[in-house]
């Protein structure tokens, strides 16, 4: 359930005083599944194929430079007003919009993958307009995690739909059920290790956690006395709707989609999973004498009060509030100080995961000193464990 500081109550009567500053800029979550369109109208107006890259430059380029402009942002609602954000609707349709954007998006690139649009696409072409649409799936991920930690079953489901354009729908399993209980431990396939580089987390993490959600459906279904091949299966069933929506679209435009379709599901999965190594790097939860994980805390949690992908995640980036809050909406989660900061937002550190060099230049140290020079209790790899032992 979600926690409240001490002394306040919560009430849903509609605040006075306060007033959100972001309330109409969630709606820039839009803008990233409509690259599509925007990229094939620009193209028609221009001639120029540039704009089919849309996608790459609006995530590596575009939201860094903004969100280094803006700055960071790191006010919180208030406790009496909590409830009340909660439950006005118009937030959820901030998110319930992304997902006929998204598929809109996806048949339009498979009609211009085959030859529609009145555009002649050269081989590059399709390739930007691939990383444009696997990008669209990533973040469709991140909208799945939102919808997926709701009550209401309804939104439960449209999460699996937000998944099937990826074919991640074990995530839907494994996030809720698998990683919020082992989060910077061992156990957790995607809390990233001190010094583990992001493409071999990526191995780690996808074989881990397809694994893991196949396990927890499984036992869930037997102690219902249910059989596992059923539809009943979480990840079967979201798994079903990937196999309908590619049937459906490989029966309209042809085959010849298909290595455009695996390609952008990979990417999609891929800048997941990107996300997935920076949130949780190197960070570790302590044995308890009784030998259980301390609780999740704020310090466990790589967080940034970056505006813009701030806007465009979701609030994903409060990630601390939200593993001690995981049914609490986007837009009351909080920031913690107690949680340790990246040095820029999640767009800028996705880019900067891709270079291991630099990647552990910036943030191993940033480990160091988040333990205050005790490098034993951070999350390391098995190898540097048993040597930091040998050494005593």
């Amino acid at each position: 359930m979600p926690t409240q500081r001490p002394g306040h109550t919560r009430s849903t009567a509609a605040p006075r005083d306060w007033r959100d500053r972001k309330r109409y800029v969630w709606l820039l979550g839009i803008v990233i599944p409509i690259l599509v369109p925007a990229s094939w109208a620009a193209v028609l107006l221009t001639g120029s194929g540039l704009f089919w890259w849309s996608g790459p430059a609006m995530m590596l380029v575009i939201i860094p430079a903004m969100d280094y402009l803006v700055g960071p942002d790191s006010e919180n609602p208030p406790d009496s007003v909590l409830a009340y954000l909660e439950q006005d609707r118009y937030y959820r349709w901030a998110t319930y919009l992304y997902l006929p954007a998204q598929y809109l998006s996806l048949m339009l690139a498979c009609w211009l993958w085959t030859g529609g649009g009145g555009v002649t696409m050269t081989p590059p072409d399709k390739v930007g307009l691939m990383l444009t649409v696997g990008g669209i799936g990533g973040v469709a991920i991140n909208t799945a995690h939102e919808l997926g930690h709701q009550r209401a079953r309804s939104e439960r489901w449209l999460s699996k739909v937000a998944l099937a354009q990826t074919g991640y729908g074990h995530f839907f399993v494994e996030h809720n059920r698998g990683h919020h209980a082992r989060v910077a431990t061992p156990d957790d396939p995607a809390s990233a290790r001190l010094g583990e580089n992001v493409y071999a987390f990526y191995w780690r993490s996808i074989l881990g956690s397809l694994r893991s959600a196949w396990s927890l459906e499984s036992r869930r279904l037997r102690r219902h006395g249910r059989r596992v091949w059923t539809l009943h299966n979480d990840v079967l069933n979201a798994w079903v709707m990937t196999v309908v929506l590619f049937g459906a679209l490989i029966a309209g435009f042809g085959v010849q989609v298909v290595p455009w379709l695996i390609g952008q599901a990979l990417l999609g999965v891929l800048l997941l999973e990107t996300i997935n190594y920076l949130e949780h790097y190197g960070l570790r939860r302590q044995r308890r004498r009784d030998g259980c994980w301390e609780p999740v805390r704020p310090s466990h949690s790589w967080n940034s009060n970056s505006v813009i992908s701030n806007v465009f995640l979701f609030h994903l980036q409060r990630h601390s509030d939200h593993h001690a809050n995981p049914h609490r909406r986007y837009q009351a989660l909080c920031h913690a100080d107690e949680a340790p900061q990246l040095p820029a937002g999640y767009a800028a550190m996705v880019v900067l995961a891709l270079c291991p060099p630099l990647w552990r230049w910036v943030m191993d140290r940033r480990v160091r000193d988040h333990y205050r020079g005790d490098i034993r209790l951070a999350a390391l790899r098995p190898r540097q464990a048993q040597q930091l032992l040998q050494r005593g």
